[in-house]
């Protein structure tokens, strides 16, 4: 499906003001948009995750806030687009409050707009279905990367528009790739689009030690500069 590219309007801020569970739902249907040289691309959003600050142990902000995690306290209605795996790009959508390190990780697309810019982002002989299904094919497809962290979401080079009605069916399951927090079901996806990503839960794990300690330190730290203050 394709929509006409001058129908595209992003939404305003207030969308973004919703509680991180809320908007991560909400989001499913919208299209995510960037334009690429003075060309749009993008698709129905399918699938994403909830991060849910700093009492999240699989969230970036669970060891307080950070230089790579900043945005993620910031102004509600940014993208925060994060470097993972040595090679990879993954794109989230921050929710909230300002201080409040919600964030939610967008992971597949229904390629829909600029569909053949998208092919020769992601290469040769790569089928319609694979374009943006998973959070990395899917910064691959629409071209971004770390420049693109903090921009906002108001557009017009990256912003979220209105779309298509929410799933007929909404899919909730723990979240993939994680081994801490899987008892907390914060993926949505529309359980019938075959553009969800492949990936499943994995094993739980557990919150090490030195992990917790960070976590500790940086409580107290912030507390520290807050009496400073």
């Amino acid at each position: 499906m394709t929509v006409a590219v001058p129908a595209l309007k992003p939404l305003g801020p207030a969308f973004y003001r919703k509680p991180v569970l809320d908007l991560a739902k909400a989001l499913l249907g919208k299209l995510l948009i960037h334009e690429v040289s003075g060309e749009p691309v993008g698709g129905f959003i399918v699938e994403v995750e909830a991060y849910c600050g700093e009492d999240d142990p699989a969230s970036h902000a669970f060891v307080g806030k950070t230089a790579r995690n900043a945005v993620m306290y910031g102004a509600p209605g940014h993208a925060y687009v994060y470097f993972t795996y040595g090679m990879h790009y993954c794109v989230n959508v921050v929710t909230g409050r300002k201080g409040e390190p919600h964030a939610i990780l967008v992971r597949a697309l229904e390629p829909s707009v600029g569909i053949a810019r998208m092919r020769r982002l992601r290469g040769e002989g790569v089928p319609d279905r694979n374009l943006a299904r998973g959070p990395a094919r899917l910064c691959q497809a629409l071209a971004l990367s770390r420049p693109h962290n903090g921009l906002t979401l108001a557009g017009p080079e990256l912003f979220v528009a209105r779309g298509r009605p929410a799933p007929a069916i909404l899919g909730v399951s723990a979240r993939v790739g994680i081994r801490k927090g899987l008892d907390r079901p914060w993926r949505f996806f529309d359980a019938e689009s075959p553009y969800v990503s492949p990936g499943r839960p994995g094993p739980p794990g557990r919150v090490s030690r030195s992990e917790e300690r960070r976590k500790r330190r940086a409580v107290l730290l912030r507390r520290m500069e807050a009496r400073r203050g």
